[in-house]
């Protein structure tokens, strides 16, 4: 643990304000001031100017802010962050900054942002706001934040609001106010304002384990003059900001839409199905200006308004950001097109929806949720061989015991949310880290708080011996509402009385998974699973349908009701085959999100050519769907993937249509189970011991599979697949 010898600096209206717990369960309303509006949205720059005799050996920048920064030194970008946490768990962030340095007079600048309302992209709203840094030569404290830094609030960002759900603030950028050069040596700071020293610093630090997320630029594939402007095509959607430059008259307004998809019309669809608007105004100073965002879109075509020949064609661009990935990022080749598309665009739906965190989506929400992590922490891992931040993952969630031993839905950002579903999938999640990583110490340290939350939950438990009334967490099946297969019981929040059969599957594992921690950690105790599954099946199996229903007194039998037991091993020998041949004929009719178990629960049952076929699938399928329970009607999509790829998708959709929910995003990387379903079920490419420190491989290529060559990054190596005429070949790559 770092011992910090310099102090927390920022405004010094943060600096006086008592801070707020913001934390609560979703139930429990927020006890809370309303925000003071002048304050929100606020950025502030800081700088400290110093002088070196010579260019040090090694030189370490220690830095964390609340709540976002971006870090520049001698006017050259540095790396952002800190990855969202909360307080009594903060991130702070090492570099090494010997190559920015230079004899002479150097200079730290700062762009410190602070957000202000409650969201799922910034743990905020709670008045703590400032930067510390420190700044070691050879091992030894040179600089540190302190009263002799100034600081000054950029006024250039003048909106109030927001896109999304809160995610972020309109950037309507006013660059008669900008503060040029103001990261460079030259500039003189003597009007800015002394630092002021925040007076009740309540921070746990700890170094981020995880690298700030990677930034550099995306040329556009098309740009097309037109009559009001540009319109611009960068070939696949990203996450990032546009940028470029322009010289016009001081006060002049450039229009900047950005967007997912064209209009019937072709111009850029500025109101995004996902529910966000993109549409920011950039002033002009009457100097030659440069386009500077300091947040992220989720975009792919863009549309610039502007009257004359103020912008310079030439220097249009994306500033691109997403967590740092290898070069190869683990590309697909086979002769089989349709394949290598649905990989390319579940490989890209993850690569730009993960940040410091796995996003839900990198646009309407960023949040972090648990429920996805069961899906993207896997395809992520698969396509960097980084382990790093699926760890930083499970112990964000893990902390949030704080709040509730049965763990909140998502982390980070200051948004309380609660869904029993993701809650009991931790534990699952922990053992599959571990599996990859190896790092025994973390089952260690993490199995307290999978103690806890199975004791939290045994409060549910019924006469017979099952969960009931999990009404104070929401209990969700699927997402959207159309695409639960007809599940038979009210999922209001909360829901009502009564036992289901989602939760109490998802219950069982998480005792599965508790008990194999327990082993992998020498420790005695262990759940009685066997108990449970025989009440499991004796309350939930129909004897008739050779079936699981949905929920006590039920006679609805549901794919979901279905898929989980058979993935969890909780159908009875006499029901397999019955079981088996209903998840088959019926089909993938659930949403993306659940997509990942019905195909786990063919392979739990040897359907590995159903695994196939429904990957693959090209197939019209009806699905009922409901616009967020506006309306119910149906719509028939060509096949699941395909469908994607069919409506021109370049990154994995939330659902299997753009039109199948009301608020579609179309970057969800929830949506990637191919990628590990093909290599672990399929090429049945898994650790033959934790940290992959052999490979088991039992491959169950389906007659129809076509060749096909990847790359899969592991820790310490690359193994390169082939498939040739129905054979696996593997070779190992060791990095030197």
């Amino acid at each position: 643990m770092r011992e910090w010898k310099y102090v927390w600096i920022g405004e010094s209206w943060f600096a006086e304000q008592g801070k707020l717990d913001i934390s609560h369960k979703e139930s429990v309303a927020l006890d809370a001031p309303e925000h003071t509006e002048q304050y929100i949205n606020h950025h502030m720059l800081a700088r400290k100017q110093f002088e070196l005799e010579e260019v040090p050996d090694h030189a370490q920048l220690f830095i964390s802010a609340d709540d976002y920064y971006k870090l520049y030194v001698n006017g050259q970008y540095v790396g952002q962050g800190p990855a969202q946490s909360s307080p009594n768990h903060y991130y702070y962030n090492v570099y090494d900054i010997d190559r920015y340095l230079q004899a002479g007079s150097n200079v730290i600048a700062v762009h410190v942002y602070y957000h202000g309302l409650i969201t799922r992209a910034y743990s905020s709203a709670d008045y703590r706001q400032g930067v510390m840094i420190e700044l070691e030569l050879n091992g030894n404290l040179l600089l540190g934040t302190d009263r002799t830094w100034k600081i000054k609030r950029a006024e250039e960002y003048r909106a109030k609001d927001t896109v999304g759900y809160n995610t972020q603030f309109y950037e309507h950028i006013d660059n008669r106010l900008k503060e040029p050069e103001w990261r460079s040596v030259t500039y003189r700071d003597v009007a800015w304002k002394q630092a002021s020293i925040v007076q009740h610093p309540d921070y746990q630090l700890v170094e981020q384990l995880t690298p700030p997320v990677a930034q550099y630029i995306i040329q556009p594939v098309q740009v097309v003059k037109q009559a009001n402007g540009y319109f611009v095509d960068f070939g696949h959607e990203l996450t990032g900001a546009v940028t470029m430059i322009a010289k016009g008259k001081a006060g002049q307004m450039i229009e900047i839409r950005c967007g997912e998809e064209l209009d019937d019309n072709g111009t850029v669809r500025q109101d995004m199905r996902c529910s966000c608007t993109y549409r920011d105004i950039w002033t002009l100073s009457g100097e030659e200006d440069t386009l500077e965002w300091f947040d992220y879109k989720g975009f792919r075509y863009v549309e610039i308004i502007v009257s004359s020949n103020t912008v310079d064609m030439e220097s249009i661009a994306a500033v691109a950001r997403h967590y740092p990935i290898p070069d190869h990022a683990v590309a697909l080749k086979s002769e089989n097109k349709l394949l290598e598309e649905i990989w390319s665009i579940c490989r890209d739906g993850v690569i730009y929806g993960t940040q410091d965190y796995y996003t839900d989506c990198p646009t309407r929400e960023k949040g972090g949720y648990l429920g996805d992590n069961t899906v993207t922490a896997p395809a992520h891992f698969y396509i960097t061989g980084d382990v790093r931040l699926y760890r930083k993952t499970l112990k964000d969630f893990a902390l949030t015991s704080r709040i509730c031993p049965g763990l909140m839905a998502v982390t980070p950002g200051s948004y309380m949310q609660e869904i029993a579903d993701y809650s009991l999938q931790w534990p699952m999640q922990v053992l599959q880290y571990y599996r990859y990583s190896g790092d025994l110490e973390f089952i260690h340290e993490m199995l307290p708080y999978a103690i806890g939350l199975v004791t939290y939950f045994q409060k549910y438990i019924g006469a017979d011996a099952l969960l009931h009334n999990v009404k104070d967490k929401w209990n969700l099946v699927d997402w959207p509402l159309g695409m639960r297969d007809g599940y038979d019981f009210q999922l209001t929040r909360p829901p009502a009385d009564g036992c289901h059969n989602v939760i109490n599957a998802f219950y069982y594992n998480a005792l599965l998974s508790v008990n194999e921690m327990l082993v992998i950690a020498g420790k005695g105790e262990r759940y009685d699973t066997d108990a449970f599954a025989e009440a499991f099946q004796d309350v939930l199996w129909n004897q008739e349908l050779l079936l699981f229903v949905d929920a006590v007194g039920s006679d609805h039998a549901s794919l979901h009701a279905n898929m989980l037991p058979m993935m969890f091993g909780l159908v009875p020998d006499k029901g397999r085959i019955n079981v088996a041949k209903y998840l088959v004929d019926k089909r993938m009719n659930c949403g993306v999100y659940m997509s990942y178990f019905y195909l786990k629960a063919l392979s739990a049952a040897g359907e590995y050519d159903a695994v196939w076929r429904t990957i693959m699938s090209e197939e019209p399928h009806k699905f009922i769907t409901s616009d967020h329970e506006r309306n119910i009607g149906s719509y028939v999509t060509q096949g699941y993937w395909a469908n994607m790829v069919r409506e021109g998708a370049t990154t994995c959709f939330e659902s299997w249509s753009k039109h199948l929910k009301w608020n579609t995003s179309l970057c969800h990387p929830w949506a990637s189970a191919p990628i590990p379903i093909l290599i672990e079920d399929i090429l049945g490419i898994r650790p033959g011991e934790p940290g992959w420190k052999t490979i088991s491989c039992t491959p169950r290529i389906p007659k129809d599979m076509p060749d096909l060559e990847l790359i899969i990054p592991l820790p310490g190596r690359n193994l390169h697949v082939q498939v040739k005429d129905g054979k696996l070949d593997l070779q190992e790559f060791f990095n030197i």
